[in-house]
């Protein structure tokens, strides 16, 4: 038996968790602004779902509006650490089982606790479907309250 796809896994997380997804397929985009385009939205709508390490070796999920960056002091404070930091792209992979660019909390190999910006509240997003050539579009609260995430404002322009 073949495992299933990221994005079917994606799917079938998103189905298990009761959020109602739309996955669109589009070529793929050499930037976050290209892709934005692509999807006929601002780059504030497409969400990147970053994958931090904390110091403890363990991980987590950052959700960051496109046009922002993840601020790292915010973020520490919030989690109360002195240390986190992004992973390789091989370690993102083996921990999620996404490759970057795909990521998603949603059908992650392991559900690592998810934080997001509080920007993305209130909004229909754009965000990885797991499998590079397609954009997931999903209520924003409804992803949030599904997943538990902690909200919080950890992002800077």
């Amino acid at each position: 038996m073949t495992a299933p796809s990221g994005r079917e896994r994606f799917l079938a997380d998103a189905g298990a968790h009761g959020i109602e997804v739309e996955v669109v397929s589009r070529p793929r985009a050499g930037s976050l602004v290209e892709a934005a385009g692509l999807l006929g939205i601002p780059p504030a709508g497409i969400v990147k779902s970053l994958v931090v390490k904390h110091r403890d070796g363990s991980f987590l999920f950052a959700l960051i509006p496109g046009d922002r960056q993840i601020s790292w002091p915010k973020l520490r404070a919030l989690l109360g650490v002195n240390k986190l930091s992004l992973p390789s792209q091989d370690v993102a992979l083996q921990v999620t089982g996404y490759e970057r660019g795909t990521i998603t909390p949603l059908g992650s190999t392991t559900a690592w606790p998810v934080y997001a910006d509080e920007r993305i509240l209130g909004q229909r997003i754009s965000m990885g479907a797991g499998e590079h050539g397609y954009s997931a579009f999903v209520d924003a609260d409804a992803l949030l309250a599904a997943l538990d995430a902690t909200v919080a404002d950890i992002s800077e322009g």
